[in-house]
């Protein structure tokens, strides 16, 4: 089954511009379109797209809102993808803390969307983790976050979900992080498993965020 993606920006032709470098693959397609993300509810009900590539910045609501309301009201939500024009941005770190999976630049090559696209959907990754790790470094608080440190103390990892944790905070795929544990596959999947669930966290990036924050991994 391809990867299905709705396309919300306010700019006709930053969404005609995804919708070619998309559809010239055979395993994307995209599902629609919307100029807001006022209508991007609706639409995720009506389409069901596996991936949402929202603008973060629009008129009537913007990306970090229409995350938080998508994830707030909307059972089994899909991946949140956004896309901003500049990467050192506030807005984009909030947008990641709101819930999205990751970021992606409008000015990015054709190589890198689908690449962003692919690895969203598959969630075995962070999406440009330096970049992550930057945008904690200014904008997160510099592990005095409370809410985050209370949240890593309640989850109580064990030594190797901590180990686990660092890892994916550097970017590590599952595959990766399993080689570098001498560990199978399937063994990592079940810490991701359950490192994401003590800390009550949707995905990799919300876990990796709540990381940095709490001050259990240092961003620089």
């Amino acid at each position: 089954m391809p990867v299905t993606v709705l396309l919300v920006d306010d700019e006709p032709l930053v969404r005609a511009g995804l919708r070619a470098v998309l559809e010239a693959q055979p395993d994307i397609e995209v599902a629609g379109e919307a100029a807001d993300g006022a209508a991007v509810i609706p639409l995720v009900r009506r389409l069901r797209p596996d991936v949402v590539a929202m603008d973060v910045r629009m008129p009537l609501l913007d990306g970090i809102e229409a995350t938080r309301a998508l994830l707030r009201t909307v059972p089994d939500p899909p991946k949140i993808l956004v896309v901003t024009t500049f990467e050192n941005d506030e807005y984009v770190y909030e947008a990641l803390r709101a819930g999205a999976d990751g970021f992606l630049l409008k000015r990015a090559r054709p190589a890198e969307i689908v690449h962003a696209v692919r690895l969203i959907a598959e969630g075995e990754s962070l999406l440009f983790p330096a970049s992550v790790r930057q945008l904690a470094a200014d904008y997160g608080e510099g592990g005095g976050n409370r809410a985050a440190r209370a949240a890593l103390e309640r989850a109580r990892l064990t030594e190797r979900e901590g180990e686990v944790l660092r890892l994916m905070a550097r970017g590590l795929s599952n595959a990766e992080i399993a080689t570098r544990l001498v560990v199978g596959t399937e063994t990592v999947k079940s810490h991701v498993s359950a490192v994401l669930a003590k800390l009550g966290a949707r995905d990799r990036t919300q876990a990796v965020i709540t990381a940095y924050e709490s001050g259990f991994v240092a961003p620089g």
